[in-house]
């Protein structure tokens, strides 16, 4: 057995272990297959570090009354909700034109919509042109990491998902809302319905997903809370990859605003994805019975280079 080997081996049981490990956190599971192939598993090792030395509990929801820095959101939340609706009556809340919002990309086909405030080390001129009023309040809790609008439709929905990173909390602030039990999100099968003026906090990387049974439409503030952690060391270490990852991700209102690396791959691949994917479709339906023989070959293909990455 060669010092190769058992790195490799190593290596993978970690990536496989602590995915694992996600899967079973919480009651609300994906399929495990999908569990494995989601974007999620690329961060599971770094997310189970973050469990092991967070210093808020492993629950779905968590105490808003801990964050009192965010009190000063919630008591100015009708002229965060003023700005908000002026934003959406000029149709500045919207979906990434070109595809290039890596984070909320599968959101957008549901009528998700969203603007940005804040974004790690990011200035957006468009947020301090149109609602400084706002901007000037998030810039002013230190641990509010991205902050922006988010819309939806009545008569839509968003799936069940985890968000893969496990550095950064989820606050939501109820702005112009239904105010009814059948507009509502689920984390890890909870229920919370969004009033105007209210708030909670949850762990965004429990399985999640949101109902808006109503015709009304649904506009939050939504916030990336930094994860308080139990030492100094783990906080520095989250906090320098929160802001690379910040910078990778950096996302636009207008067009003159510069986007992050990881958005730009996402747009290219989007493009050639949507091209590849068409092809596909179409000789599926053109030879189903070739398309039946070929998913298990091509899975068999896989797995055979993994088996030469790990003992060849």
């Amino acid at each position: 057995m060669t010092f190769s080997f058992v790195a490799k081996a190593s290596i993978l049981m970690l990536f496989l272990g602590s995915t694992l490990y996600v899967h079973l956190r919480g009651r609300a599971r994906l399929p495990l297959l999908r569990q494995f192939v989601n974007h999620s598993a690329l961060f599971a090792p770094y997310n189970a570090l973050m469990y092991l030395f967070s210093r808020v509990p492993s629950e779905p929801y968590l105490d808003r009354s801990k964050f009192p820095e965010l009190d000063i959101l919630k008591d100015n939340w009708e002229a965060i909700r003023d700005e908000a609706m002026h934003l959406f009556d000029e149709g500045y809340i919207r979906a990434a034109e070109k595809n290039n919002d890596a984070g909320f990309g599968s959101f957008f086909k549901k009528g998700w919509k969203r603007f940005y405030l804040k974004w790690y080390d990011k200035a957006l001129p468009s947020a301090e042109a149109l609602c400084p009023k706002t901007v000037e309040l998030v810039n002013s809790i230190p641990n509010v990491k991205g902050a922006m609008f988010a819309l939806l439709p009545g008569d839509s929905h968003l799936n069940p998902h985890r968000d893969p990173f496990a550095g950064s909390l989820r606050y939501h602030l109820g702005l112009s809302t239904p105010n009814s039990d059948a507009c509502r999100i689920f984390v890890d099968g909870k229920e919370y319905a969004w009033r105007d003026g209210e708030d909670v906090m949850f762990d965004e990387t429990y399985v999640h997903w949101v109902k808006n049974e109503t015709t009304q439409t649904r506009v939050i503030l939504f916030c990336d809370i930094e994860r308080p952690l139990t030492n100094r060391f783990m906080t520095r270490i989250n906090r320098s990859v929160s802001a690379f990852l910040g910078r990778a991700t950096a996302p636009q209102n207008l067009d003159d605003e510069r986007v992050g690396g990881i958005n730009q791959a996402y747009a290219f691949s989007k493009r050639f994805s949507d091209g590849f994917s068409g092809k596909v479709k179409q000789f599926k339906r053109a030879n189903p019975k070739a398309y039946r023989f070929l998913r298990p070959v091509l899975a068999v293909v896989v797995l055979t280079l993994l088996g030469y990455w790990l003992f060849g």
